[in-house]
């Protein structure tokens, strides 16, 4: 269960909130049956992380809108990136308020690439897209981000 944690980090940033376990133990079964499939040669980690993004998508379509932000409002603080503990509660509360924010799209290219610190390539895996749709849709996503954060400076 070497991915365990990845798996799990990914539900919960992704909108899984109390059913991240529920959703990444579905996303390992399904990952188990679907082996053959999988392309020797090709990295695991992306494809495993890319059935729990399927997975969280699927659960989150099966919630009210309702439901959905309360969820998304209870991110557990230990899953956090160490880097993003280090910043005030007030602050990481505006940046994850902003990311709950943005469109799907942008929001889940944000939480591979800096959350979950997925690199481009294995951001497009994860998601199904191009490697050029990843940039774009980063680009994007960071601008609109700067534009709800005047104040504070969005790295990239």
């Amino acid at each position: 269960m070497a991915h365990a944690p990845v798996a799990q980090r990914m539900a919960v940033l992704l909108g899984a909130g109390a059913d991240a376990d529920d959703v990444v133990q579905e996303s390992f079964v399904k990952a188990y049956r679907a082996l053959g499939s999988f392309r020797k040669g090709s990295a695991f980690r992306p494809w495993l992380l890319r059935i729990v993004a399927n997975e969280t998508r699927n659960l989150q379509r099966s919630r009210s809108r309702r439901a959905r932000r309360e969820e998304l409002a209870s991110v557990p603080e230990d899953v956090l990136d160490p880097a993003v503990e280090v910043l005030s509660a007030e602050r990481r509360r505006e940046l994850l308020d902003a990311l709950r924010a943005l469109p799907e799209q942008y929001r889940l290219v944000v939480t591979c690439r800096y959350l979950l610190e997925l690199d481009e390539q294995e951001t497009a895996t994860v998601l199904g897209w191009p490697r050029g749709t990843v940039k774009s849709r980063l680009h994007r996503a960071l601008e609109r981000l700067r534009s709800q954060l005047p104040d504070k400076e969005v790295q990239r």
